[in-house]
């Protein structure tokens, strides 16, 4: 079965093999049109469409603001330009966002689209609480020429208070040394992206930014792209807003309709939500290269939205695209195209829709989106978010709410007093397995194996600082699990994915397989205020986590990759090469 695109008549372009899911899907396509769920859930904003419980209604009605954002900012641009204009001409060049989550990658996705336009501020984000990732975002950086955001739903994230606390040490200091003739205080080199009364009033400073943009309290954070967490970074770049929003309002209008066939959110969710609840639960992205910050983004809206109550869509982003034979009977295929793009990167592989064709032509599912434009990332946000919530009305879960982050929050701040109290080492890395010997870290590595279940997926958690070199070293280490294992295969580097994926590896199915790599710090950074540093906050983060993973009673084995983090990555591929061999 083969659908045509949204710029048809009919929404959704599916290649469907199979007979039982074909039928399942029809089912679910017959109950959306019967129940009016397109009408219900954005027509009405009707809570009921996912659940009948009244106590969980009223929890999702005060979380479907993000379906009215396109139209209510509307009537801020003009206010979001002229603040761009005013950092222009006041000599601002560089503005940093510090966010975790849904706070930091939709900016994060915006910078790596578009770029800064002529004339425009570039925006750099930091969502790392390594103190490698701190030192490389603002160390070249001048103080007196940085615009700094805070960006924090809750006004509480640790990690972006912590930013923010770094980076007013930082203007201090410089304005003690300087004569410039304008603002003259840190917070005047600051502003905040949060929810309105508590959230503000419990960011340090409130009362001193030179300016702080109040989100709608209804919009939960990976649902905010289009709101102010989005829009004020993307005035700093130049980012034509209204064409923006105008994509988004038309791809809001296109999912009201009633019928699947013509409704590219609702055909999509169903596709994703009957899919996964049939086995089919690795949506697995090929993504062209001008977009492919788009997968981080997509990734942490399905995870932490799905992945609950035992059930849940993996995200498998950035994974190279490979032969049949690598892969098991669990995985839909999601081809995103830009059009005259000359496709994935090189990383990714080649001739990737030729070999897409074969998956398909195989039995695997696979969905084909094009985007005619990068200003259509507008809908294509939208697409996704209501997508991704009715995919959660298929699965029988309330998309809106994250019952399993709370749990490393709080394992992590139990290191962090420990820590503080000198009960224990500071150092997350020294309880875990070096990589030092090859042999152990081997030996290790094939026990761990035999915990990799049959439907399971296999998570590389890397609590380092990202970088082009890591990134292909991880590449390569989950190309050769997937290769030898035939599972998908997710990477993500912490703390982020806390916020993100975090939610689905505990509260998700119970199959994933977890490596989690931390490492020293050499050159650690003081947060001012805070009796730990950046380096001890993210090993605690570490801890915190696997602790928590094995609370779940999930396997996840923690491996100190040294002092260089590049050797340690290729000694660990040398030590899973052993190990895969022997298993």
């Amino acid at each position: 079965m083969t659908e045509a695109t949204n710029t048809s008549p009919l929404a959704l372009d599916l290649t469907l093999q199979d007979p039982r899911l074909r039928a399942a899907l029809a089912a679910a396509r017959d109950r959306a049109v019967k129940e009016e769920w397109a009408d219900r859930a954005i027509g009405r904003r009707d809570p009921s469409v996912w659940s009948d419980q009244e106590v969980v209604q009223r929890a999702i009605a005060t979380r479907l603001g993000w379906l009215e954002a396109p139209f209510h900012f509307a009537d801020e641009i003009g206010e979001l330009t002229a603040f761009a204009a005013a950092l222009r001409d006041e000599g601002f060049t560089t503005a940093v966002l510090g966010g975790m989550g849904g706070s930091s990658l939709a900016p994060a996705l915006l910078a790596h689209v578009f770029g800064a336009a002529v004339g425009a501020i570039p925006v750099r984000v930091l969502d790392s609480t390594d103190p490698a990732a701190v030192a490389a975002i603002l160390d070249d950086l001048n103080p007196t020429a940085t615009f700094f955001i805070v960006s924090t739903k809750s006004g509480t994230t640790a990690e972006s208070l912590s930013f923010q606390a770094y980076q007013w040490a930082r203007a201090a200091e410089a304005l003690e040394d300087a004569s410039i003739g304008r603002p003259t205080q840190p917070g005047d080199f600051m502003a905040a992206i949060t929810d309105p009364e508590k959230s503000l009033r419990s960011i340090p400073h409130h009362d001193q930014l030179r300016e702080v943009f109040l989100n709608p309290p209804d919009v939960g954070g990976r649902y905010s792209a289009l709101t102010y967490v989005g829009l004020v970074p993307g005035a700093l770049l130049g980012i034509p807003l209204e064409r923006l929003l105008e994509s988004a309002r038309a791809m809001i209008m296109a999912c009201g309709v009633a019928d699947p066939a013509r409704n590219p959110g609702l055909a999509l969710g169903l596709a994703m939500g009957v899919l996964a609840a049939n086995g089919r639960d690795k949506l697995t992205f090929v993504i062209d290269r001008e977009l492919a910050a788009f997968g981080p983004w997509v990734e942490q809206l399905i995870a932490e939205s799905t992945g609950k109550h035992g059930v849940g869509v993996v995200p498998v982003d950035g994974e190279p695209l490979a032969t049949g034979a690598a892969y098991n009977d669990d995985r839909v295929f999601v081809r995103i195209a830009l059009s005259g793009s000359p496709g994935p990167d090189p990383s990714i592989g080649s001739d990737v829709d030729a070999r897409l064709a074969e998956l398909a032509a195989a039995g695997h599912p696979l969905i084909r989106i094009a985007v005619g434009s990068r200003i259509e990332l507008g809908a294509e946000f939208v697409r996704w978010e209501v997508a991704t919530a009715l995919c959660g009305a298929v699965l029988g879960i309330d998309p809106f709410d994250q019952p399993n982050v709370e749990e490393a929050k709080s394992n992590t701040r139990a290191v962090l007093a420990a820590f503080e109290a000198g009960e224990v080492a500071r150092g997350g890395a020294d309880s875990a397995l070096s990589v030092a010997d090859g042999a152990a870290l081997a030996a290790a590595l094939k026990a761990h194996l035999g915990a990799l279940k049959a439907n399971g997926y296999a998570s590389i958690q890397a609590y380092v600082a990202q970088t082009p070199a890591r990134d292909a070293a991880l590449s390569g280490i989950r190309t050769l699990l997937r290769d030898r294992t035939r599972r998908a295969t997710t990477v993500g580097y912490g703390p982020r994915f806390l916020h993100s994926t975090g939610q689905l590896h505990k509260g998700g199915a119970p199959i994933g397989w977890f490596l989690q790599l931390v490492a020293e710090h050499p050159e650690d950074r003081d947060i001012p205020g805070k009796a730990y540093t950046f380096g001890q906050l993210i090993d605690a983060q570490a801890i915190g986590d696997a602790r928590t993973i094995e609370d779940h009673g999930l396997p996840i084995l923690r491996i100190n990759l040294g002092q260089d983090a590049d050797a340690g990555l290729a000694a660990l591929e040398r030590a899973l090469a052993t190990a895969l061999k022997e298993a």
